[in-house]
């Protein structure tokens, strides 16, 4: 695989070394599933433009979680045809987990996801979605498209039931009948906040190993605010993050995306905001690794220590 140009976290090149990274970072700049505003294929460079000014010790874990080797690729070269896209999402994917490594999806648009989930449920057949965003994303078709970004969520139900959909506040009427026909687990940012979700017996009813996919307009504009369908009302820094932190603790979540971000010239917090989410994510999979194996945290790249 190809080395980006640009390396995520500005990583001294002991740490980006294909071969020894345990993460493999995936740009994928593509927006051909927009519905709304554009920017979405800016995003990857912007994101790692961003990630080279974070620090790299966690404050909450009280670890450089960078330590393990994180590697990005550069991206293939994206098919012109909506299926192809999600073709070349799926071969990258499954030829970087050949390769022992833990998957970061970063997008380009929601669209992208199926293909990665793909390649993810390929090699772990009983894997479960969890999906955070203000979005259902059940529709069939959008703008007469099965591959939009509004049909996210249907074309990962195509192939997996086990799904959990949380901070949804936006949805069509035919999405609600949908849910209620098929009984999809599915919580609202006023579910979230008015206690009628509970993370222990929610997450213990999805299988093992799971697939987290985070579409950046789940947060509030105030964390992220360009993004190409906004919604007010997300999840603060400290909601979303404790979140995600309980999911990553509980389950063995096996890759993750994130998607959404729509480049704008005059915003540099959200593409910061979101470099610095991954890096959080990164950490809580490797803090959960390390802590079902009992051992201690890195000195040096891990390899294939991760996807396990």
């Amino acid at each position: 695989m190809k080395p980006h140009r640009r390396q995520f976290l500005d990583l001294a090149p002991e740490y980006t070394d294909f071969e020894k990274a345990a993460v493999s970072i995936l740009p994928f700049p593509y927006e051909g599933g927009i519905s709304y505003r554009g920017g979405t294929a800016g995003a990857p460079d912007a994101v790692l433009e961003a990630s080279a000014n974070l620090e790299l010790y966690d404050e909450v874990l009280r670890e450089e979680p960078y330590r393990m080797g994180i590697v990005t690729i550069h991206p293939p070269d994206i098919p012109p045809q909506a299926g192809d896209v999600l073709e070349q999402v799926y071969r990258t994917t499954r030829s970087l987990m050949k390769a022992g490594k833990f998957v970061v999806l970063l997008g380009g648009d929601h669209s992208i996801t199926p293909g990665c989930f793909r390649a993810v449920q390929e090699r772990y057949a009983n894997a479960s979605v969890i999906q955070l965003d203000a979005h259902a994303d059940l529709r069939d078709a959008y703008d007469g498209s099965r591959f939009s970004h509004a049909c996210t969520m249907a074309r990962i139900r195509d192939i997996c039931k086990d799904t959990l959909q949380l901070g949804i506040r936006s949805l069509s009427k035919e999405e609600a009948e949908r849910i209620d026909a098929e009984d999809i687990h599915l919580y609202t940012i006023d579910d979230c906040r008015h206690g009628k979700f509970d993370i222990d017996t929610t997450l213990g009813c999805l299988t093992d190993p799971v697939y987290v996919t985070v579409d950046v307009d789940v947060f509030d504009w105030s964390v992220i605010m360009s993004t190409g369908t906004p919604e007010p009302g997300g999840f603060t820094w400290e909601e979303g993050l404790s979140l995600l932190h309980q999911i990553f603790l509980r389950k063995n979540v096996v890759g993750f995306d994130v998607v959404e971000l729509a480049h704008n010239d005059n915003d540099y917090n959200s593409p910061f905001a979101v470099a610095k989410l991954i890096y959080k994510m990164l950490g809580f999979k490797l803090e959960h690794v390390l802590s079902e194996k009992n051992l201690p945290w890195p000195s040096a790249p891990m390899g294939t220590i991760l996807p396990s």
